[in-house]
């Protein structure tokens, strides 16, 4: 048991190490070098643990809990994941701030978009979008707009709480989705 805590412990400090350097000076700039002094660890015990630094990286997106949201709680509801991510985002802002704020990189806005996607796409085929290519484009605009949001709420561009940034998506994309959806 004593070393599955130290393995959990190393692990996180590997992790919040590249989340503080993203944060000083972006993460093109941080090197497995800077991670290794940071977290005071040694360069083959950070290579049991990791491959290198974006394996840190999708290690720390991979562990969020809003990208792996709950089911919806009103059946046939749309987009349920909106509010709860949001508010982890809330709770979480640090970490998402270096995961996916402006100095992230593209790497991880990537990644999280795709998640993001999937989960998507899931509720808009279950609500009955049925033509692959518009069903193409609707997940790429409403993608799009949560990611918009969730970046400037990250990057301290608004002081939206999280049910007004749940409103907002939802004002934005749902009017476009029931109509698409033939809904309207």
């Amino acid at each position: 048991m004593s070393g599955d805590r130290r393995v959990r412990r190393t692990r996180r400090a590997v992790q919040e190490a590249l989340v503080a350097l993203i944060l000083e000076k972006g993460y093109d700039a941080v090197t497995v070098t800077d991670i290794i002094d940071r977290a005071d660890v040694g360069r083959s015990t950070f290579y049991a643990h990791f491959t290198d630094k974006q394996h840190v990286l999708f290690s720390n997106l991979d562990e969020l809990a809003f990208l792996h949201p709950a089911p919806a709680i009103r059946p046939g509801e749309l987009f349920a994941f909106s509010l709860p991510m949001f508010e982890h985002v809330c709770e979480q802002r640090q970490l998402v701030r270096a995961l996916l704020g402006r100095r992230s990189g593209g790497l991880v806005v990537a990644r999280g978009e795709q998640l993001l996607s999937g989960i998507v796409r899931s509720e808009l085929a279950a609500a009955g979008a049925r033509a692959p290519a518009s069903l193409d484009l609707l997940v790429i605009c409403v993608v799009g707009a949560f990611m918009g949001l969730l970046r400037a709420s990250v990057d301290g561009e608004t002081s939206a709480s999280p049910a007004e940034l749940d409103a907002a998506f939802r004002a934005a994309v749902a009017p476009g989705v029931r109509a698409v959806l033939g809904q309207e």
